[in-house]
């Protein structure tokens, strides 16, 4: 069984027990929480259901392992012939994330 989500702008198909990476959640570390924007489902027979957007009732709860921040990205501008340089940084927040239940 497995199930589409959406969180944070971005999709993932997640199945119980899966550990994945999201956008960062306002929920303290162990912590759950339920992603109730559910877009498809799979039963354990095969029988796919898919909502139009999301699936009235379909929820995922998960718990919160982890906050942090990713990888740094540089940012640099640069225009020729005019001495203009800058250089930026960026770490993207994220929480991580163990699904615990698909409710459906």
């Amino acid at each position: 069984m497995y199930a589409i989500v959406q969180t944070g702008g971005k999709q993932y198909k997640v199945s119980p027990g899966d550990v994945i990476r999201v956008e960062k959640l306002d929920v303290e570390e162990g912590q759950t929480t339920e992603l109730s924007s559910v877009l498809a489902v799979t039963r354990d027979d095969g029988q796919v259901v898919v909502g139009t957007p999301f699936i009235a009732g379909a929820k995922v709860k998960a718990t919160v392992l982890q906050h942090g921040k990713a990888d740094k990205v540089l940012v640099f501008k640069y225009k020729s012939k005019a001495n203009y340089r800058r250089r930026h940084g960026h770490r993207q927040p994220f929480t991580r994330v163990k699904i615990d239940e698909i409710a459906f």
